[in-house]
């Protein structure tokens, strides 16, 4: 999990991370109610990666990456 932390770059974590983390978090405090933490747990991160795709399909033609650029 740490490496995966340290490799993200400050625009990934700001632009894609945290707005899809956020609000996976508020979905999920407020709707996930399934009396078991796995479970709440699991949904939390499903949310949030589907939110994360999400993000990445809107953000990567506004901002692409430099890795992007160079290989066309």
């Amino acid at each position: 999990m740490w490496t995966l932390v340290e490799r993200l770059t400050t625009r990934e974590l700001v632009i894609e991370q945290m707005p899809a983390m956020g609000i996976a978090w508020v979905l999920a405090e407020l709707f996930y109610k399934f009396h078991s933490f796995t479970l709440e747990c699991a949904a939390f991160l499903l949310t949030w990666a589907a939110l994360d795709r999400a993000i990445r399909l809107v953000t990567r033609p506004l901002f692409p990456r430099r890795s992007d650029l160079r290989n066309p």
